[in-house]
């Protein structure tokens, strides 16, 4: 991921330096795009789990977006297969992805803030959020994306914090 840049000059006063911590509390999930990219691996409904489970090892990832006639008609996680198939005595390979799927797909756009998707994945329970820019898909994140950019954000915060508290820049 890209690191914020460090301040060049020092911290002349709790002002200065709250006006600049909170600027860098502002990532959107633009900035988490621009980073990772904006690959999005998608599957048909009528593809079967077991395809769906394929792609989701090649591609290392922990959901595909569902399309058909270049709609999101769905989302099928790895929870959907361990709670639809595995324990209920499916098989991966006789069973359609629309069978499994969340239909209900909640999505965000760019300007949302890291804290704000993070409060809205703890209060849906969700771990993937597809991103809508200008009426179309343009990427998807995941709580790993959010966490490591909050983790980012605060490791930021900490370095301008020593640096106002000893004067020395961190270096890293």
């Amino acid at each position: 991921m890209k690191k914020m840049a460090k301040l060049a000059f020092p911290v002349e006063s709790k002002f200065c330096l709250r006006i600049n911590l909170e600027r860098n509390n502002m990532k959107t999930v633009r900035e988490i795009l621009q980073s990772k990219g904006n690959a999005v691996w998608s599957v048909l409904p009528e593809s079967t789990v077991y395809e769906a489970l394929q792609l989701m090892a090649e591609k290392n990832v922990g959901a595909l977006l569902v399309i058909k006639n270049d709609r999101v008609v769905g989302i099928m996680s790895e929870r959907d297969y361990a709670r639809k198939i595995i324990l209920h005595g499916k098989h991966s390979k006789d069973t359609l992805v629309k069978e499994i799927m969340s239909s209900l797909v909640i999505y965000v756009n760019t300007t949302l803030s890291v804290e704000e998707c993070m409060a809205l994945m703890i209060n849906k329970r969700i771990r993937h959020l597809p991103v809508i820019e200008n009426g179309r898909l343009s990427g998807i994140i995941s709580i790993g994306d959010v966490v490591n950019a909050i983790i980012d954000e605060k490791e930021f915060v900490i370095d301008q914090l020593v640096h106002y508290i000893t004067g020395v820049p961190v270096l890293k």
